[in-house]
């Protein structure tokens, strides 16, 4: 009984290495030449965009408040700027500034637009330096506060909307200050009681797309 195991078991080793140098020698079976097909390959972006930028080019995502509820959440190359989990979001315009060259973060603020000073917005916009990208993202409340000087000053970062802004509207945008156009980076949801989606406020807005390191490029460019 022992020898007739021992045999058995030889002959299963044997079985395998032979199965084994088949497989090798005549299917080539390496982790070279193991690949999935491309429809099954899961391609990783940036910022989780839906599709890769190009060369050259900066991605992006802003993500709106919802409702009073949950903050607003901007990501640049693939790097989380502003966001609730990083605790540093706020009632009203949420902003971050970047380096249109180096891709760069500068800083990030946000302004009560309900019952803040808006004199304090007002000088922000103001000192950001040239060739600065910037990005906002509103907040439960981004217009109460909002006067004809601070609409200005959006309008110049390339907002086709600033003039519009009013009270619990829903917008994201991206803008440059030395844009000489309208900004193709922006979207905006108007406060409507027959159209919110939460009430009291519309629906969450997200933004998302690929930013040209050259301004005179943004003309033929789109959101994604």
């Amino acid at each position: 009984m022992r020898v007739s195991g021992v045999l058995r078991l030889l002959a299963l080793i044997f079985a395998l290495v032979a199965t084994w140098i088949f497989i090798s020698s005549y299917i080539s079976f390496n982790m070279k030449t193991l690949r999935l097909p491309r429809w099954l390959a899961v391609v990783r972006t940036k910022c989780g965009l839906s599709k890769p930028c190009p060369d050259n080019f900066f991605a992006f995502k802003i993500s709106s408040g919802a409702a009073n509820v949950v903050g607003p959440r901007m990501c640049f190359e693939n790097f989380v700027i502003m966001s609730p989990v990083k605790n540093n979001v706020g009632r009203g315009l949420n902003i971050a500034l970047v380096n249109g060259t180096t891709g760069l973060v500068l800083t990030q603020n946000c302004f009560d637009m309900y019952s803040g000073d808006i004199n304090l917005l007002v000088k922000f916009l103001k000192k950001i330096p040239e060739g600065t990208l910037v990005l906002m993202a509103s907040y439960d409340d981004p217009g109460t506060k909002m006067n004809d000087e601070t609409r200005k000053l959006l309008s110049s970062l390339g907002s086709s909307y600033a003039n519009q802004l009013g009270f619990r509207d829903s917008w994201v945008f991206l803008g440059a200050k030395d844009l000489k156009d309208k900004s193709p980076f922006e979207q905006f949801l108007k406060n409507n009681p027959d159209t919110n989606k939460y009430d009291g406020w519309p629906e969450l807005l997200e933004l998302e797309g690929c930013v040209p390191q050259k301004r005179k490029a943004w003309p033929s460019m789109a959101a994604q």
